[in-house]
């Protein structure tokens, strides 16, 4: 048997949880938006043309935000496209996914779909062909009361009110040549600076995310991001970073680590803001918005899926990326998810990416069903509990070597706490071995276990086994047998199984 020693304590609090860090993300790209959220004369379609069996999946999977509508496509995106009559809307080429985009769900559509499920709206700009002017035009439009041109036309579109749209991203992976527009970090910072002077201007409660690396493996990263920051640190408020991850072959050992990878990528972000503000003499935070992150076969999609992207016909809403998921990919977005948490005192927003059809937790089939991928249940289980303050987490596990990142724990964690619950987040990465968990409970003591949930291989299954729209419940939460809760409640040990991830939620002893 495995050995791990976790230890929590209440006074030592990383930073309160945000709710924020529960973001998605839907792209006008493959079927998120069309057969995705919206496909009128579905069976479940109401009377805007929005899928009810998808809202409620996105109702229960509980995101907190929703950045909108791009990604690669902004960056080709005329907003005024997107509203107005949708008869006289414009159907256009959208290079960035060699796909024909119709504009039927634009701005308003897409706004009233985001106040149905709950959920907040982050809104990008187009930075790749376009600029200030439009920038700043899509914001009075949004968020101007009334009495100008914009604002006014809002209001015949059949929105008086403004949408009041508070999270605006500076543009979409400018520093990537697959980037319509892309720009070095000079330009894009130049360009972003500018952008955000005026926006500010237009609406002084807005905050601004300005695009950092598309991903730690860029040859410009960390000189991008020094050089971004040295224009826009004094207008903008978070900057991103996006992260995707994919199992290797002959590496499920790295691909279980991801987190490390997350947490390390993060750490270097992080010393870059700290190095420019000292130099500019900024003392207020800058967050990083974790933007893009989720589980991804990028490879499989560039040697094949991409194809017909560049040679095929010009399509509507084509299948791109729907990768179907297994329990390894759900344990590694439970052990992202820990890695976010872990460092919610310098990750100030985060965006799995996406929400439907397109490497995303829900899948749907045109007049068909929809269902839950396994990743679905990792993002539902910790958006649902996490709340009041993230607890540091120090623990002792036995390790095992990985290709990308060296020695690792074979157990990860993370602690969330209120006045009235304690929730532990346990990964187990170990492939075969189950892992006993002795958790320090005396700085936070409990009184009771409420629940224990796990997702591993199902009975009869492995880690390959997934959720299909046929066989939508082969893999789901199963309940955690081996918890136990000292008398005292000063500690509880938990047998996590092999290759799992697990969520233990405990009754503070100080609640009545």
């Amino acid at each position: 048997m495995l050995h791990a020693r976790l230890s929590i304590t209440r006074d030592n609090v990383v930073a309160p949880v945000s709710p924020r860090i529960f973001g998605s993300f839907v792209e006008h790209m493959g079927r998120a938006v069309y057969t995705g959220i919206y496909e009128p004369g579905h069976p479940t379609a109401n009377a805007a043309g929005f899928r009810e069996d998808v809202l409620d999946l996105v109702r229960e999977l509980n995101p907190s935000l929703i950045r909108y509508p791009g990604g690669n496509f902004v960056s080709g995106f005329r907003w005024e496209d997107s509203v107005g009559p949708r008869e006289a809307r414009p159907v256009r080429l959208d290079p960035a996914w060699h796909s024909v985009e119709t504009n039927e769900v634009g701005l308003h559509e897409f706004a009233a779909w985001a106040e149905t499920a709950g959920v907040e709206v982050m809104q990008a700009v187009n930075l790749g062909t376009r600029g200030v002017a439009a920038a700043a035009a899509l914001l009075e439009y949004a968020n101007h009361p009334g009495g100008t041109t914009r604002s006014d036309e809002r209001g015949a579109n059949g929105r008086t009110e403004p949408f009041g749209i508070r999270v605006w991203c500076l543009g979409n992976e400018m520093d990537g040549p697959w980037q319509i527009g892309h720009k070095t970090a000079e330009e894009y910072g130049r360009l972003a600076a500018e952008t955000a002077r005026v926006m500010k201007w237009v609406d002084p409660t807005i905050e601004l995310v300005v695009a950092g690396s598309s991903n730690a493996e860029m040859p410009t990263f960390g000189s991008w991001e020094r050089t971004v920051l040295e224009h826009t640190i004094d207008l903008v408020d978070h900057i991103s970073l996006h992260a995707y991850y994919e199992e290797k072959p002959g590496d499920l050992g790295s691909f279980l680590a991801s987190g490390v990878g997350l947490d390390r990528f993060i750490a270097d972000v992080a010393a870059i803001i700290d190095e420019v503000a000292a130099e500019r003499g900024v003392d207020r935070p800058i967050g990083i918005s974790v933007d893009e992150w989720n589980v991804w076969y990028q490879t499989r999609f560039n040697e094949v899926d991409k194809q017909p992207l560049l040679t095929g016909e010009w399509n509507t809403h084509p299948r791109l990326i729907e990768d179907e998921y297994n329990v390894s990919d759900a344990v590694v977005v439970g052990s992202l998810l820990i890695s976010l948490l872990r460092n919610s005192d310098r990750v100030s927003m985060a965006n799995l990416a996406q929400l439907v059809n397109v490497i995303a937790p829900i899948r749907s089939e045109p007049g068909g069903p929809a269902w839950r991928q396994t990743t679905f249940f990792p993002f539902a289980l910790t958006a649902g509990a996490a709340r009041g303050d993230v607890l540091a987490t120090a623990i002792h596990s036995d390790t095992y070597e990985t290709v990308a990142h060296g020695t690792v724990n074979l157990a990860d964690a993370a602690a969330t706490a209120t006045e009235k619950e304690i929730v532990l987040y346990l990964v187990n990465r170990s492939e075969t071995a189950p892992l006993t968990l002795d958790v320090d409970l005396a700085g936070a003591p409990a009184r009771a276990v409420l629940s224990a949930q796990s997702v591993h291989a199902p009975d009869g299954g492995d880690r390959f086994s997934t959720n299909t729209a046929d066989h939508q419940d082969a893999v789901a939460p199963a309940t955690l047998l081996d918890v136990t809760l000292s008398e005292d409640g000063d500690a509880v040990t938990v047998i996590l199984p092999a290759l799992s991830w697990s969520i233990v939620r405990l009754a503070a002893r100080s609640a009545a």
